[in-house]
């Protein structure tokens, strides 16, 4: 078996790879042609995100038995083509999702108790204790969309917060258990005072949060998305703080997140967010801890040796 490795990786993927025996090439600075001219002489494909896998790229792969990604989200690859053309997929959700757990609980804090705000203050010989109160987030009603691996991490440190959980997942149902209340999405926005992101990007979830989306939630809430940033409207967001619907933002991942290439409603909606003190941002950097650099490499490898034991190759 031959696997070409088109994006960078941390080295601790490679004496894995060894250690089964299986041949690779370690091309991260391959460009999509280099792919398109190279493909066919592999067996498997480990990717990050700069790559969309689609029809173009799949038709010169006709060795292909599977593609890896180093991550979660499989937004970017024809997911019903690598099917019909009988391609495994293996990605590693759960990799990072203590990384994303985590992330998703320190931008809450942080937005809570005003800690950008109160930090760039201080630095600057200003001692305002008032303007700085915080907020608890024991006792909040935190809903969840999206309850995978990254949703069910999430709710088990929020409970130790003292939170009621609510989760709603499209694709799932009878996972309530001592973590989390199963919910619909109804009741998630007739109850939450905190929404957290942790869905896919698709068709049906692109925009998702939207004026409309933020106008059925009964009460004032906390948006969190480190999900995919195509999933929230930024614009609508604005107007949903504006007007007061909106308590805060939390957001790893942006609308468009090449900031030197913002249509110029991305750039107004932008500024607001990046100079508002009830607005904490990061650069989508929720699973991307060292450990979990680390971790998403063994993920991988275990799927892929599993797999093999099981597949005719």
């Amino acid at each position: 078996m031959k696997i070409l490795i088109a994006d960078e990786m941390h080295p601790s993927l490679f004496p894995l790879l060894e250690s089964h025996g299986w041949a690779y090439d370690f091309k991260p600075g391959f460009r999509r042609t280099d792919i398109l001219a190279y493909l066919s002489g592999y067996d498997g494909l480990i990717i990050r995100s700069k790559t969309r896998i689609d029809e173009e790229l799949l038709t010169q792969a006709q060795r292909l038995r599977f593609i890896a990604r180093a991550g979660a989200g499989l937004d970017l690859i024809d997911v019903p083509l690598t099917e019909r053309m009988n391609i495994t997929l293996f990605h590693a959700g759960e990799g990072n999702r203590d990384a994303v757990a985590e992330h998703t609980l320190g931008m809450i804090l942080m937005l809570f108790n005003n800690l950008n705000k109160a930090d760039r203050e201080v630095r600057k010989a200003i001692w305002d204790r008032e303007g700085n109160r915080g907020v608890e987030l024991m006792n909040k009603t935190v809903g969840i969309v999206g309850y995978g691996n990254n949703g069910s991490a999430t709710a088990r440190r929020l409970r130790g917060f003292g939170c009621k959980v609510l989760a709603y997942d499209k694709y799932r149902s009878n996972f309530g258990d001592e973590w989390v209340q199963e919910a619909t999405l109804s009741q998630i926005q007739a109850e939450a005072d905190v929404l957290s992101l942790h869905i896919p990007l698709t068709d049906q979830t692109r925009l998702l949060v939207n004026d409309s989306f933020i106008a059925n939630f009964q009460k004032p809430f906390y948006l969190i998305n480190v999900s995919r940033g195509e999933v929230v409207s930024l614009r609508d967001v604005v107007n949903g703080m504006k007007s007061g619907k909106i308590l805060g933002a939390c957001l790893d991942v942006l609308e468009n997140e090449k900031l030197s290439q913002l249509t110029n409603p991305q750039q107004e909606a932008f500024d607001y967010l990046r100079t508002s003190d009830r607005v904490v941002l990061t650069p989508h950097i929720a699973g991307w801890s060292h450990e979990s650099y680390v971790r998403i490499n063994e993920v991988l490898v275990n799927q892929i040796s599993a797999w093999l034991q099981t597949a005719a190759v």
